[in-house]
């Protein structure tokens, strides 16, 4: 009798059947169960007329390799956001997930792990499945010995199933009810993408107010959204130590050059990535967290915070120092102008993945939107994506003089003078090191402009999103700190009202908002006159 057909079909199958579906399940007795599948997959090959069994082969064989698929991918999902895959949602980000691993390691090397990952699978699948058809056509005697060891394996596994683990082993059925969950996750998505057409399209009261923004007529207005910002730099203590003073000195400063603040917690839709989850529900008013609900918001008529800002008479703008290709999206928001990375006029060496440093692109800001729209007379309503803070976290920029930053080529040393990511994605310590880090520095760097330029602007500090659980670990929350900065102590003390906490370090016990709820409670306290 030839074994090795059968043992290949046994083992692929038990990896497979076995294989958590996310990385803090990865320990050894994960592997110690008897899934019930493996010797069923044997007896339906062996015990079917041939034409009937080779045609069974195949649907077994997709469906187990279907599995693999989607317990790979729940992996790296769970890993970056915290939640399982979701097919109906999900496939449009496999381009996002290139970038970021060609950003780490470089394309070449990322492409050589994609192919060859693509060519073990492909190969894994071929064997498998020429092993299932030397079953079928195996000689009668083999078979049934093949037979008889799958009854083997029957009992036992039925034995632990009813009797109980003994003593850690144990047996199951999950590969359906696995890919039933999967399904009944599709179902869900469809019929929440139609819970999102009827808020969509539901009357907005917040639109029709009248008299918008009475309260800071003349003001500039600039949103800053700091990438990867979370709750965890502020409670964590791997992070605190470091984040805690940062913020105590910026609200030092801040009090010295005249400025009150209130900060607060904010319910992010996203974590680990996917930014643009976050912008859009902030202003939007909606809870867009998930890929479709934002396509489905970037071509609906529902009006932006920026567009009402525009309709009330500021001067919109977005500063997006990470946006490097077409992006059609910007119609929905309603800028006036848009300055993506070409845009912003940076000569200096890119930080690897990140195009510019943080205080080069407030410096752009200043000098290609505010400077102009002052002598115009126009108040400003500013987007701005702050990105030094985005992974792969090296090279750590440094502030340096505000008259010195120039067409940016000054960072040239900065921009080549920290480690690789590869080498410092090679020790999550270094990886924890450096994120920080950069938190630190994108604080730092907001501080400082706000005290030396802020003048009579309103400004509105948020995070997009936690990092990754990498950083964070496993059971972090999904807030991020939002901080109101103003001249203007009266509007700064209705955010108090509304939970926020005096200064720059939000309270513990404060509220953590939806995030969705900041577009309402915006125009509602900027509306308000004195």
């Amino acid at each position: 009798m030839r074994l090795l057909p059968f043992l290949l079909v046994l083992i692929i199958s038990f990896v497979v059947l076995s294989l958590p579906d996310h990385r803090g399940a990865f320990y050894w007795n994960s592997f110690l169960r008897l899934p019930l599948e493996m010797p069923l997959i044997i007896l339906v090959l062996c015990l079917l007329p041939r034409k009937l069994a080779a045609a069974s082969a195949f649907a077994i064989a997709l469906t187990l390799f279907l599995l693999l698929f989607l317990k790979a991918a729940d992996i790296g999902v769970q890993s970056a956001f915290q939640r399982q895959f979701n097919p109906y949602l999900d496939l449009k980000m496999l381009k996002d997930g290139w970038n970021l691993l060609s950003g780490t390691i470089g394309k070449g090397q990322g492409g050589l792990i994609l192919v060859s990952l693509g060519i073990i699978y492909l190969a894994l699948f071929v064997v498998f499945l020429k092993a299932e058809n030397r079953l079928i056509n195996a000689e009668l005697v083999a078979k049934r010995a093949y037979v008889r060891l799958s009854l083997g394996l029957l009992a036992v596994g039925a034995g632990l199933l009813f009797v109980g683990p003994f003593p850690f082993a144990r047996s199951d059925l999950q590969a359906l009810p696995y890919l039933g969950k999967r399904l009944v996750l599709v179902r869900q998505s469809i019929l929440d993408m139609q819970t999102f057409e009827r808020e969509i399209t539901s009357f907005d009261g917040v639109a029709s107010k009248n008299n918008l923004f009475a309260g800071i007529k003349g003001r500039d207005v600039i949103l800053v959204f700091v990438e990867s910002y979370g709750r965890s730099v502020i409670e964590d203590p791997l992070y605190s130590p470091l984040i805690g003073p940062r913020l105590e000195k910026v609200e030092r400063r801040l009090d010295e050059a005249g400025f009150a603040s209130a900060s607060g917690w904010l319910k992010s839709p996203t974590v680990g990535g996917v930014s643009w989850l976050a912008h859009g529900t902030f202003l939007s008013g909606l809870w867009v967290d998930n890929q479709a609900r934002y396509d489905r918001l970037m071509i609906s008529q529902r009006k932006s915070l920026n567009r009402l800002f525009q309709k009330a008479g500021w001067q919109t703008a977005a500063i997006m120092p990470a946006i490097t290709m077409d992006w059609p999206e910007a119609d929905y928001f309603g800028y006036d102008q848009v300055f993506a990375a070409k845009d912003l006029g940076y000569k200096g060496k890119p930080f690897n993945w990140i195009t510019m440093p943080d205080q080069y692109s407030l410096a752009a800001f200043e000098r290609l939107v505010r400077q102009p729209a002052r002598k115009e007379g126009n108040p400003v309503m500013a987007e701005i994506a702050l990105v030094s803070s985005h992974a792969p976290w090296t090279p750590v920029a440094r502030l340096i003089d505000w008259k010195s930053v120039g067409n940016g080529t000054v960072f040239n040393e900065q921009a080549t003078s920290d480690q690789s990511p590869k080498v410092v994605w090679a020790d999550r310590d270094n990886i924890r090191d450096h994120y920080i880090r950069t938190i630190d520095y994108s604080i730092q760097t907001l501080g400082d402009y706000v005290s030396r330029f802020g003048d009579d602007a309103i400004f509105i500090i948020l995070g997009d999103h936690q990092p990754a659980p990498l950083i964070t670990g496993e059971k972090a929350s999904r807030a991020v700190p939002v901080h109101i900065i103003s001249r203007d102590q009266t509007l700064v003390g209705r955010f108090e009202g509304e939970g926020f906490s005096r200064g720059m370090t939000p309270a513990k016990a404060a509220p953590v908002l939806p995030m969705d709820s900041m577009r309402e409670r915006l125009v509602r306290l900027f509306s308000q006159s004195e």
